[in-house]
């Protein structure tokens, strides 16, 4: 009987600690693995990218009902959330918030008519103090707007311009939907072990 009692305790304890685990890991932080190159050449495939699932507020645990907003996104961070069209989960960067203008004209991002682009290096855009290394080897992607995001919304768009599936494509993304910000990758295939702020 003893013996019963301290296989229950520990098996006990050992769920109560992978539900701890677990409810951290979908409410607090998690990671994420690239997939594809659609945001070369800040993230790379097979990436791993640490990813601040409280940036934005605080959701229930594995329901994914928010519970309290906290924070709201800026252009230039890189976000984690659900494809509007077929669900799957994405990594993105932010390049405007509601009630911005965007547009795409001749391969050059511009918000509110201020293009992103470095003066002297059309590859790079500027989102404050965040630069972004941008993949423009299969071009720029077509010319997009001019558009105003809603109050509430996000564009969100692929580094590697010629070769993202993102919001120039299937619109503008609630800020609400947003489930976190990537803050860093930490696992780079052939590097190993890392830490590349984003």
């Amino acid at each position: 009987m003893e013996r019963l009692r301290r296989i229950a305790k520990e098996v006990l304890t050992v769920a109560v600690l992978a539900l701890v685990l677990f409810s951290a890991r979908s409410s607090l932080a998690d990671h994420y693995v690239v997939p594809t190159s659609s945001m070369e050449y800040t993230l790379m495939p097979g990436d791993r990218v640490l990813v601040n699932k409280l940036a934005y507020g605080l959701r229930v645990p594995f329901i994914g009902w928010r519970l309290i907003s906290a924070g709201t996104p800026s252009p230039g961070e890189v976000v984690v959330f659900d494809s509007p069209e077929s669900g799957k989960r994405l990594i993105k960067r932010v390049v405007a918030v509601g009630g911005d203008t965007v547009q795409i004209r001749k391969g050059k991002l511009y918000v509110n008519d201020t293009p992103y682009a470095l003066p002297d290096d059309p590859g790079t855009e500027a989102f404050g103090d965040r630069r972004a290394e941008l993949n423009l080897s299969s071009g720029s992607g077509n010319s997009y707007g001019p558009r105003v995001i809603p109050e509430g919304h996000v564009l969100v768009m692929g580094d590697y311009r010629g070769n993202s599936h993102d919001g120039r494509m299937f619109g503008s993304v609630p800020a609400k939907d947003l489930y976190g910000r990537a803050v860093a990758v930490f696992l780079r295939s052939g590097d190993g072990f890392t830490w590349r702020p984003l």
